[in-house]
């Protein structure tokens, strides 16, 4: 091999090995920003791990929704399978009530109740977020009419 192929051969390598380092770097930096949605039926399947952030969706609980000391809310996301037991501290979003679809992001404690960050609620009165959706169709929970 002449040296100028192996000079070119060389700068390959080493460009493939300087591109799969930096394809690694960029994946690994965005597994720590990904956060999945479960359903309550999920969480209770796969046993998650306390203090591992993740969004739960499904329904508000009819007669689960407590007001607290503060601005403390506790209520019910249920998908009409399983149910989680939720914890929010602060403003609740105007469209928040029971038997709406709910989304909220956090985590759960050591007792299993998903301390939540963030509550996001339905747009309007047909409105119910896709992950709901597929959540509830998934557990044949899903009503027929109601999107």
């Amino acid at each position: 091999m002449s040296p100028k192929k192996r000079r070119r051969l060389y700068f390959a390598v080493a460009v493939v090995v300087a591109a799969g380092g930096a394809a690694w770097l960029i994946l690994s930096a965005l597994k720590d920003n990904v956060i999945f949605f479960r359903s309550p039926s999920e969480v209770a399947a796969l046993h998650v791990e306390p203090g591992v952030t993740f969004r739960i969706g499904g329904l508000v609980a009819t007669g689960s929704v407590a007001h607290g000391s503060g601005a403390e809310v506790r209520f019910t996301v249920t998908d009409n399978k399983d149910r989680v037991p939720v914890v929010f501290r602060g403003v609740l979003p105007a469209l928040f009530r029971e038997g709406q679809g709910v989304v909220a992001t956090g985590a759960l404690d050591a007792s299993g109740t998903f301390q939540a960050t963030d509550i996001m609620a339905k747009h309007d009165e047909k409105y119910m977020p896709p992950e709901v959706v597929q959540a509830l169709k998934k557990s044949g929970e899903w009503q027929k009419g109601a999107q």
